[in-house]
């Protein structure tokens, strides 16, 4: 298998970031994915070698921006310098707006939002230096339609469009890619744990009657990171089944 590089994905311990992790190394990526835990670097690493696949865990928070140069710098040392970043790291934590608490929207808006600034900021500097990259953020529906509840979460959401937008202008002449993955309702451990009867009410309003798949994202995000997208710049590429469509 070619080596085509290392790709750095965070919140790669679990749901839509592992199942990313993986589709990235199966194409031939080196990978390094982020957890926010000892424990959860330790189950990327050994999910990678189970499959086959060369690379490794990290613990990194994304919100500390302080760590992430020193992060970087581990990665280097042990594979190379990142040709691919995917910004998958986010949160929940959700309430009617008035009673959402400042602690709870400035949480939200830091993790899913503000570390895309931290993390792109500090990739963006070696891919222009070899002059190849690719950025793919992972937004959600709900960024573009709202949903009640999540005032922070959508609007973190809604902010990774348009910053993707704006960096893939500033960068396509250093033949950097910068695009969106906006996933719908996805089989994951969360929405596992929702009651049958408003699981059944969002699969309703699903044309397809189904909920996604990790892989349906990853799939996404592997073409994206691909050579075969060479010409999709700045784009929010709707994985959500028909539920919503620009």
């Amino acid at each position: 298998m070619k080596d085509l590089g290392v790709a750095v994905v965070t919140g790669a311990s679990r749901g839509i970031g592992r199942a990313i992790a993986l589709a990235l190394g199966q194409k031939g990526y080196v990978i390094a994915g982020t957890a926010t835990s000892a424990a959860g670097a330790s189950a990327i690493s050994e999910y990678l070698a189970e499959q086959g696949i060369a690379g490794g865990g990290f613990c990194l928070n994304v919100c500390d921006s302080a760590n992430i140069p020193s992060f970087l710098s581990e990665v280097s040392a042990s594979f190379s310098t990142p040709a691919v970043l995917v910004n998958n790291a986010g949160i929940t934590d959700d309430n009617l707006f008035l009673r959402m608490r400042t602690e709870q929207w400035d949480q939200v808006i830091e993790t899913n939002l503000s570390s895309l600034y931290h993390m792109t900021k500090a990739c963006l500097k070696p891919m222009i230096k070899a002059r190849h990259g690719r950025v793919v953020n992972v937004g959600s529906v709900v960024g573009l339609t709202g949903n009640p509840g999540q005032a922070n979460y959508s609007a973190s959401k809604a902010g990774i469009v348009a910053f993707s937008k704006s960096l893939a202008i500033e960068y396509a002449k250093k033949n950097i890619n910068i695009n969106c993955v906006s996933p719908g309702f996805i089989k994951t451990e969360m929405t596992d744990k929702i009651n049958e009867e408003f699981k059944n009410n969002l699969i309703n309003k699903i044309p397809s009657g189904t909920l996604g798949t990790g892989e349906d994202v990853s799939n996404c995000v592997a073409f994206l990171a691909s050579e075969m997208s060479n010409y999709i710049n700045g784009e929010t590429i709707h994985v959500n089944g028909g539920m919503y469509m620009s």
